[in-house]
């Protein structure tokens, strides 16, 4: 059993905390419309009574506002982080005030006091999982399988996780029902895009007091995350470098007008590299023995194993912290070498970081909510392993948004409805 105390716990001014990640939270719902109509429907429909809600997830002002909408739905909650370095411990203080949620998530850990607050919210018996990377699912069907017969089901939030949920259950070993959240359109268009876009360039910005303009960034990958983040920096005049190892991608990268070329090449042209992968091990000893003094390292995985710390320590004469979030490997022949975040999710892990913009994550989280009733509701209809959302929910998300906006928009006719479902419509 974990005995591992929630937040108020390890805080000496509880109440001073409480009062900060108040106003933070408050901030962060005057922006999130979509949430604003569905605390709403929850709070008159009660759909989640009865239910307990296990989450592993960034605690910040953001993901704040949607556990507490799932607490204002009937359930009870048991939160915790799922980064050490992404977690705001005064939201985490404001949460855990709430009569029906209890968080676990504190700043700083480390992976002894990380697996032992997920520990925590294990035991609280979830009957669903919400989850950021697979961290609690895979604990839960590791070292607590008895409590698989009583969880409806799970929704996971990035790619990370969505690709280890997609091997479990290649492998027949993942044992309920989990919505792949990260896939849906009102989730990968723009919470990857723009979301990791904005937010990675704006926190290496902010942490470095670097500017964009005619530096060379070598962009790692180039799925959703890869692509917002070099559209993005290609508007603020940066010149973009990407790496691929799909040559599908890798063709519409080039064919978007960025360089393309192997990490070995790139390595010695980049200014700025910001790895998007979810894979280990993508700049190396190889790479840092190529590379300009001064560089700058950067994750926006969700894991930190892109930048391989361990061959660039070992390479080091001396480490060092520049800037608060900024480490400094110095190499035997002078060159500086400076990592942001530890290697760790630098929109989240920087001292400094507050995550994606707040209107991007109402849209994420609103698809959470929703697919977390659909499994109260329905769970029963989903068998073990990975599914899409179903469309009718995240385009439920979109009207939503776009009502809270002024957007209008056009409905299909009868005719047109019928000649767009029909195979007999010909020349």
């Amino acid at each position: 059993m974990s005995d591992y105390q929630p937040i108020s716990e390890h805080l000496d001014d509880v109440s001073g905390a409480r009062e900060d990640g108040h106003r933070k939270m408050d901030w962060a719902r005057q922006h999130m419309p979509i949430l604003a109509d569905l605390r709403e429907e929850f709070r008159d429909e009660q759909p989640l009574a009865g239910e307990r809600v296990g989450m592993a997830m960034h605690v910040e002002a953001k993901t704040a506002c949607l556990v507490e909408l799932l607490a204002e739905g009937g359930a009870e909650v048991a939160v915790t982080g799922c980064n050490p370095l992404s977690t705001h411990d005064d939201v985490s203080a404001a949460l855990d005030e709430h009569e029906r949620i209890t968080s676990y998530a504190k700043r700083g850990v480390d992976d002894e006091e990380y697996y032992a607050a997920i520990d925590a919210v294990i035991e609280f018996d979830p009957t669903v999982t919400v989850d950021d990377g697979a961290d609690l699912i895979f604990r839960i069907h590791q070292e607590y399988p008895d409590l698989i017969e009583t969880i409806v089901g799970g929704c996971e939030e990035t790619t990370t996780g969505v690709h280890r949920l997609r091997a479990m259950d290649d492998d027949d070993a993942l044992e309920y029902p989990v919505f792949a959240v990260n896939d849906t359109p009102m989730k990968r268009l723009f919470d990857n895009v723009h979301g990791t876009g904005e937010s990675s360039l704006a926190n290496i910005a902010m942490t470095t007091n670097l500017s964009w303009a005619g530096k060379t960034l070598v962009v790692a990958g180039y799925g959703d995350c890869g692509r917002g983040v070099a559209k993005k920096a290609a508007g603020q005049n940066a010149d973009v470098i990407v790496t691929e190892v799909e040559p599908r991608r890798a063709l519409e990268a080039h064919m978007e007008g960025y360089e393309v070329m192997p990490m070995a090449e790139a390595a010695e042209k980049g200014d700025v590299f910001l790895t998007t992968t979810g894979n280990r091990d993508i700049i190396t000893r190889e790479h840092f023995e190529k590379m300009d003094d001064g560089v700058l390292l950067a994750n926006a995985g969700h894991f930190d194993v892109e930048v391989n710390l361990d061959d660039l320590s070992d390479l080091a004469v001396d480490t060092y912290e520049a800037r608060d979030g900024v480490q400094t490997y110095e190499l035997e022949d002078g060159r500086r070498l400076n990592v942001l975040a530890e290697g760790r999710l630098v929109n989240l892990a920087s001292p400094i970081a507050l995550g994606h913009p707040v209107e991007v994550m109402d849209q994420s989280f609103g698809v959470q909510a929703v697919g977390v009733r659909e499994l109260v509701e329905n769970g029963d209809e989903y068998g073990a392993g990975v599914h899409d959302l179903p469309d009718d929910l995240d385009r439920e998300i979109a009207e939503i948004k776009l009502a809270a906006d002024g957007v209008e928009f056009d409905d299909l006719t009868d005719e047109q409805a019928d000649y767009m479902n029909s195979w007999q419509h010909g020349t």
